[in-house]
């Protein structure tokens, strides 16, 4: 009797479980079903987010692929937020610098041009004077929107170098005599570290190079200290590299501005006198041009002691020597 129980109840016990199984999974179905609708609908309204990277067989109920993702996109947002905001006080800044650079000449002309044509102009000596004055205004506009087209030909690639070998000692002894008098100016003496004997030879565009060479120069000379010393060395870095140092004894640089250097238009002076003039973009056309070549700048910098600009440059051989005998050579 009780095994005629046990196999009446048997079917029903198996169709039970067959039930329990199927409901299961019909319901599990559905859930995943509408979770992953939900999840691409967030996904299609989170435009950063690529829906087509979601699979249905990727959708679990605790939505850990839906968590890291936003996770992702939230830090990504953060991070622009953070870029844009950066650039937008850079920019505000740097319009705001070149603003300051070319309305003192433009003012400054305008002001000559305006006391001349009130009457001044009929004076010989105050006429002579105010033109000149207004001459080297118009030189500083044309010095500071020249320095701005390199800058932004260097920098989309529009300014095409001319390699060729130089020697690079002969190039700074150059600089130096074109600086000379503007290093007595301030009893600054412009030297090497050692007497070089030898040419020692470089492959790089030499106009460029010596653009450098005379705006770092220059710099030394401007935050120099009356009766310093600008000192140049050229030093073998690696089998094909030389190192190029422009040293000085000058006010030096806090620490806090050396990073911001080479930005255009930055001074560390912010005083806004000006007085020792240039465009203010100098050491950013320096930057730039070393860049382009391939290679690195480094600055060093004890503020009271002085600051060293160093750069790289590829080492070459010595040109080959011009037959000057021809004769010579026949025989």
């Amino acid at each position: 009797m009780f095994l005629t129980s046990g196999v009446k109840i048997l079917p029903l016990i198996i169709l039970s479980v067959i039930c329990y199984v199927f409901s299961f999974f019909i319901i599990q179905y559905r859930v995943e079903h509408f979770i992953y609708k939900r999840i691409q609908k967030i996904y299609d309204n989170v435009t950063i987010l690529d829906s087509t990277t979601l699979s249905p067989s990727q959708v679990t109920t605790d939505m850990a692929t839906l968590t890291r993702e936003v996770e992702k996109f939230a830090e990504n947002k953060k991070l622009e937020i953070e870029t844009l905001k950066v650039r937008e006080a850079y920019r505000k800044e740097f319009l705001g610098n070149v603003s300051h650079e070319l309305k003192t000449p433009l003012f400054t002309v305008q002001g000559y041009i305006l006391t001349l044509l009130d009457g001044a102009i009929k004076d010989k000596s105050v006429r002579k004077k105010y033109l000149n004055r207004a001459s080297k205004g118009v030189e500083r506009l044309i010095y500071i929107v020249r320095d701005l087209d390199m800058i932004t030909k260097l920098e989309t690639g529009d300014l095409h170098l001319h390699e060729e070998d130089f020697d690079i000692v002969e190039l700074i002894q150059n600089s130096f005599e074109l600086l000379e008098m503007k290093a007595a100016k301030k009893n600054i003496t412009l030297t090497f570290d050692v007497q070089y004997e030898e040419p020692i030879w470089v492959k790089a565009d030499m106009e460029r190079i010596q653009q450098v060479i005379t705006n770092l120069i220059v710099n030394s000379i401007k935050y120099g200290k009356k009766g310093g010393t600008t000192e140049i060395s050229v030093e073998n870095l690696i089998k094909n590299k030389v190192i190029v140092r422009v040293t000085d004894n000058g006010e030096g640089i806090e620490k806090e501005n050396i990073p911001r250097l080479f930005e255009r238009f930055y001074r560390v002076d912010k005083s806004g006198s000006r007085k020792e003039g240039g465009s203010g973009l100098g050491l950013s056309i320096v930057k730039h041009i070393i860049e382009a070549h391939g290679e690195k700048i480094y600055v060093e910098s004890v503020f009271g002691v002085g600051s060293e600009f160093s750069f790289t440059l590829e080492k070459s051989q010595k040109p080959a020597e011009v037959n000057t005998k021809p004769e010579a050579a026949e025989a």
